[in-house]
């Protein structure tokens, strides 16, 4: 925050790995993923003077990398359909089930998106996702629920799909 080139850059060498993978999940292919990633380090050193609680900054970066990503997505105009490019670069998703999760999570909307991500894969609390999405912790509880049920769907509509082709 006093400005300290290097002190910023070992922050982000800390979270470049969480980041990545977040910014992968939202826009599905590695250039744009790094696209997002090095605006949101940009923005982020820029505007470090506005972070007010040096303990928030790895939930400050992530709010911005969410809306770098969205940013993104709107001036390409991307869809959010899933592309085999995006399967075939998923390093992370280990098993089948996980690749079915992913491929669910792809097709809530933006909110639900973001709830699901920063609640099960970042371990945020509610709290901190409604400071970052700038919404009321009970429309968060709502997302969360919601988007949960919409993924159960998802999942078990998969399940049966492939039951019927059996």
């Amino acid at each position: 925050m006093k400005g300290n080139e290097k002190a910023f850059e070992k922050l982000i060498k800390q979270e470049s790995t969480k980041l990545y993978k977040t910014a992968f999940i939202y826009v599905r292919n590695k250039e744009d993923a790094l696209d997002v990633l090095q605006d949101t380090v940009c923005k982020a050193f820029i505007s470090i003077g506005t972070l007010k609680q040096p303990e928030y900054f790895s939930t400050w970066l992530m709010k911005i990398l969410i809306r770098t990503a969205f940013e993104l997505l709107r001036k390409k105009k991307k869809a959010v359909a899933m592309e085999s490019a995006f399967l075939e670069n998923v390093s992370f998703v280990q098993k089948e089930n996980d690749l079915d999760l992913v491929r669910a999570i792809s097709g809530l909307s933006e909110n639900y998106q973001t709830v699901i991500l920063l609640f099960y894969y970042h371990d945020l609390p509610i709290r901190t996702i409604s400071g970052m999405m700038e919404k009321p912790e009970n429309t968060v509880k709502t997302y969360l629920r919601r988007a949960k049920a919409e993924l159960k769907a998802a999942l078990e509509g998969g399940k049966d799909h492939e039951q019927k082709l059996v």
